[in-house]
């Protein structure tokens, strides 16, 4: 069967998924307890950070480290290494331990202390004629590394070396994007410049679609699909990816209809 992507059929999966009654279980779910967008950008990468494993899994340990921290942007700022592994010494998240959170928040404390904000400092790196928003990703989280002397790169991962990013473009998407499903508070950063967050479901549905032949989901494959999706919505390249991926994981998403109407 030949596929192309459908803009109709896109469009009919977003205005069907891409509600707020759909999120849950998703770690973007904690993001609407925050109007402030200073906590909001804290507890974005921080639940973007853990979004691996299981999805239950997942909710709890994003839960578990939010009642420690009730006042994230203040909360950050002020604390100190010791106080901060006080709290954080029992926590565990598959590979991920509480020393390597601690160094992801001290990363966090020492680039809102020099920029004020996570959103001035990815501003500070962004140039208006950057194709994609990968150049300021990536000195983005060169400065979240440099104060944990590259400590939490688990958590952290660098586009530079071939990495998808997929829970850092996640991050950028709820923090650049603002629709029903995302909040947005980074309202300066160009969604045209986006690129898709990269998971198992996205990549194997894109594969279906013809978007890309590429086995390996990495970074080359992310700019891959993205662009065959700014084909269809060239302001907007990620529009589709939640609603997309709700076929992947919920039990009444319809990936068999939906090919169908991309057929060609």
């Amino acid at each position: 069967m030949g596929l192309t992507l459908n803009g109709q059929a896109l469009e009919y999966l977003y205005a069907k998924y891409n509600r707020r009654k759909f999120v849950h279980p998703d770690p973007l779910e904690f993001l609407y307890a925050y109007p402030d967008p200073l906590d909001r950008e804290i507890v974005g990468l921080i639940a973007s950070c853990l979004a691996y494993g299981r999805v239950r899994q997942i909710l709890n340990s994003v839960s578990w480290v939010l009642e420690r921290l009730p006042n994230p942007s203040r909360d950050i700022r002020t604390a100190s290494r010791d106080s901060l592994m006080r709290t954080f010494a029992d926590f565990r998240h598959r590979f991920t331990t509480g020393e390597d959170l601690v160094n992801l928040l001290l990363g966090m404390q020492s680039t809102l202390r020099r920029h004020e904000s996570l959103r001035n400092c990815f501003e500070h790196y962004r140039r208006k004629d950057d194709e994609t928003i990968l150049p300021a990703l990536s000195s983005f989280v060169d400065e979240l590394s440099l104060a944990c002397e590259s400590r939490c790169n688990s958590l952290l991962p660098s586009p530079q070396k071939g990495s998808a990013c997929k829970r850092l473009h996640l991050f950028l998407r709820w923090m650049a994007r603002k629709d029903a499903v995302d909040p947005g508070g980074w309202d300066n950063v160009p969604i045209s410049k986006l690129i898709v967050p990269l998971d198992t479901h996205m990549h194997r549905i894109s594969r279906m679609l013809r978007l890309t032949e590429r086995a390996q989901p990495d970074i080359r494959t992310a700019i891959e699909i993205t662009g065959a999706f700014r084909a269809i919505a060239p302001a907007d390249p990620v529009r589709y990816d939640f609603a997309l991926t709700r076929l992947g994981i919920r039990s009444d998403g319809d990936l068999k209809g939906f090919l169908e109407q991309c057929a060609a």
